[in-house]
């Protein structure tokens, strides 16, 4: 295990505590709060880059906030972020750095990082000149299939970060991806999803994307094996190529490309290894979209485009490394969750962006912050002193809103909200001379406005209400939300809000003493998987091995199966 100093034991801080009866003695009346304070809104509204981000509307006062940056500062949140910014192995459980935040570094910053020997700048901007290179000869039509025609539709093949990250950034962009490009993403192995992915595409305009580190992945590997047998069936009923294995090689070193740093294994499958985009182990499969992971959003968007997004993590990066923790807007997000988790008793937390373009956010913050905190044991192995994680869920307003708001509003269940907004929308239009757009935000305005202030018994009796529904009608308010708000859906504006919630799991994490970049948890099906698929495809010997519960259902299974 990695050399890391013991993780405080938050619950013994004498600021735990203090937090404990401010907690008890709090009767949180946002609309009495904002009564008495006319400064509340400016003085809880925070700007971190491009974004807006208002914590008005959440359960804190002046002194919730003060005591939650000591809660900070006792568990040496700026020394354990340092730590993880120059590169020590704070991942203890795999004794390995943890550098997403290398990824987006600026080329030149000084000081030059090297770490474990190794010039972590240096490699980085190799492989993102590389992507680049190799992105722009998509984009140009210089690349080619094995009938000379350029690239139309990119395949991107891989699973959790290697298809959760890229395909949310891919369709939060789409307003930047290049006229007669398209990206598709396959990740599950129920051979629905490459049948469904691969169905209309034309064989010699499609280029493959095997995202995986090892390139042994069993979801990844079955799928491009899939993948590469459609490709030959396809090419080969046309007449295009012969079933000898040179043709076949041929073919695939055309069609496919890896993100990979197994190379012997990727020459295997039969991919050029200098077509392969490596990166490095201490980058988390959830922290990746920015590395060689994105190869599919860097063709999709262009390079120029790519470099600008980077940019928008590496702001959010500096913000939270040099603002002071008062005003720091990830690590007050954070601790705001800490707040809400281990004091007022919240246990979900729904992230609703009213942009449609961001619809794969919440799917894509799910791995991110459920993957990193979703422990039970601290870095040094010892249990936790105190609940840890949140259920992180959501959908794109304003479907949300006819969906599960009414539990958000009116039940029993404290769930603190984050509410996503932009100004200009990438796809401005009118409805008989309305700005749809501005209806729309409308919206988004009204819903944090309604949890936090709600409508009180009298107010529903003056709107003429019959006297046996007022009280389904009474909305009791203060229910939290936090606000942000950016110009547009940019690049840049897409990983500041990645880097955002990067961080603010993070700061979670360091609370509670937790190592977030660990993922054991994901292990042990994939290796039961693996050892029941005997049993599924009829090996007797392997079914009398299973517990009676698995060895009923894969009865009832083989038994239901006809093809």
């Amino acid at each position: 295990m990695a050399d890391q100093p013991a993780p405080i034991d938050v619950t013994t801080t004498s600021v735990w505590a203090q937090l404990q009866t401010h907690a008890a003695e709090s009767k949180p009346d946002l609309r009495a709060w904002f009564d008495k304070d006319p400064d509340r809104a400016e003085r809880f509204t925070l700007q971190a880059a491009d974004l807006t981000v208002d914590l008005s509307k959440n359960l804190i006062e002046d002194q919730t906030v003060e005591l939650l940056v000591k809660l900070a500062e006792q568990v040496n949140l700026a020394e354990r972020f340092e730590a993880m910014l120059s590169g020590q192995h704070i991942n203890v459980t795999e004794d390995r750095a943890v550098l997403h935040t290398a990824l987006r570094r600026p080329a030149g910053q000084e000081p030059e990082l090297v770490v474990d020997g190794q010039d972590v700048d240096r490699d980085v901007h190799d492989v993102l000149d590389a992507i680049a290179t190799f992105a722009n000869k998509v984009r140009d039509g210089r690349w080619v299939g094995v009938t000379g025609k350029p690239v139309k539709t990119v395949v991107n093949i891989g699973i959790g970060g290697s298809d959760l990250g890229p395909v949310m950034v891919y369709e939060a962009l789409k307003p930047y991806v290049q006229e007669g490009l398209e990206v598709r993403f396959v990740s599950n192995i129920d051979p629905a999803d490459v049948y469904e992915k691969t169905a209309g595409l034309d064989p010699e305009t499609t280029l493959f994307i095997v995202a995986s580190k090892t390139f042994t992945t069993l979801e990844t590997l079955t799928n491009a094996r899939l993948a590469r047998a459609w490709l030959w069936e396809q090419l080969s009923a046309r007449g295009i190529i012969d079933d000898s294995d040179e043709a076949r090689t041929d073919a695939v070193s055309k069609h496919f490309v890896a993100v990979s740093t197994a190379l012997d294994k990727v020459e295997a499958f039969g991919i050029d290894p200098t077509n392969a985009f490596g990166f490095w182990d201490w980058v988390g499969g959830r922290y990746s979209v920015d590395s060689a992971i994105g190869t599919s959003v860097a063709i999709a968007i262009g390079p120029d485009r790519f470099a600008e997004f980077l940019g928008g993590f590496h702001a959010i990066d500096q913000h939270t490394r040099t603002t002071p923790f008062a005003q720091n807007v990830p690590v007050l997000m954070g601790l705001l969750n800490v707040w809400y988790t281990n004091f007022l008793g919240a246990h979900t937390h729904a992230v609703l962006p009213y942009a449609q373009y961001l619809h794969r956010f919440p799917a894509y913050l799910q791995q991110l912050t459920m993957e990193s905190n979703g422990k039970s044991v601290r870095w040094d192995g010892t249990p936790v002193t105190t609940e840890t994680g949140e259920v992180f869920w959501g959908e794109p307003g304003t479907n949300g809103q006819h969906a599960f708001y009414q539990l958000i509003h009116q039940g029993t269940r404290l769930i603190p909200a984050d509410f996503i907004a932009v100004a200009n929308p990438a796809r401005a239009l009118q409805d008989g001379g309305t700005d749809v757009h501005a209806l729309f935000l409308a919206n988004y305005f009204a819903q944090t406005k309604a949890l936090a202030f709600g409508k009180t018994a009298d107010e529903v009796r003056a709107e003429g209400t019959p006297e046996s529904i007022v009280p389904a009608r009474v909305f009791s308010g203060n229910r939290p939300s936090t606000s942000i708000l950016a110009p547009a859906l940019t690049p840049a504006v897409v990983g500041q809000l990645i880097a955002l919630y990067e961080h603010i799991t993070f700061v979670q994490g360091i609370v509670w003493g937790i190592d977030s970049f660990d993922q054991w948890g994901v292990e042990l099906g994939k290796k039961l998987a693996l050892e029941i698929a005997p049993a599924v495809t009829g090996d007797g010997l392997a079914l009398a091995d299973q517990d009676p519960s698995t060895r009923l259902l894969i009865t009832k299974y083989l038994q239901m199966r006809t093809n």
